[in-house]
């Protein structure tokens, strides 16, 4: 809970102060700060699960907890994995676009969208594409990821299957 209690940029501007910038750097930011979330609904699944009449009815008849996690835990909590995981990389684009933006990301001259919208900045008055261009693909990538974030929980949840 004292990660969310925190603000995502903050932590990540007092990190990249301590360490330095880069891409290495971003990507140990982004993956301390995105697996709580993932960890804490992927938690929240299993413990629903382990509550079920199949699981106990698997215990009873001798099964393994290795074969009971692997045969009826995974299955389970595989389709809230790939829908959470779809939607949290949409965060995760957005996060690496301003960090990359503010400077404290990926460094130019390596190319990230929040670079190409910064060193696009200046010529925003007699070159908008140089900043709509690069602000337009990060709209279009992290809507569309959410819009399959929310097309595979439609497909996946089994009783939002049963509803249509």
């Amino acid at each position: 809970d004292i990660w969310y209690a925190m603000p995502f940029l903050m932590v990540a501007l007092i990190v990249v102060l301590i360490f330095g910038r880069g891409l290495t750097v971003l990507l140990f930011v982004l993956a301390l700060i995105s697996w709580t979330a993932f960890v804490r609904v992927i938690r929240a699944q299993i413990m629903v699960l382990k509550q079920m009449d199949y699981i106990a009815a698997a215990r009873v008849t001798g099964a393994s907890d290795f074969r009971i996690m692997f045969k009826h835990l995974l299955p389970g909590i595989m389709n809230t994995a790939i829908v959470v995981g779809t939607l949290s990389t949409s965060g995760l684009i957005l996060a690496e676009s301003v960090l990359s933006f503010v400077g404290a990301g990926i460094q130019p001259p390596t190319p990230a969208w929040g670079v190409m919208t910064n060193e696009g900045r200046d010529y925003l008055t007699i070159a908008p594409h140089l900043v709509l261009v690069p602000s337009a693909a990060i709209f279009m990538v992290v809507v569309s990821l959410n819009f399959l974030g929310d097309w595979l929980r439609d497909r996946l949840d089994p009783i939002l299957r049963q509803i249509d």
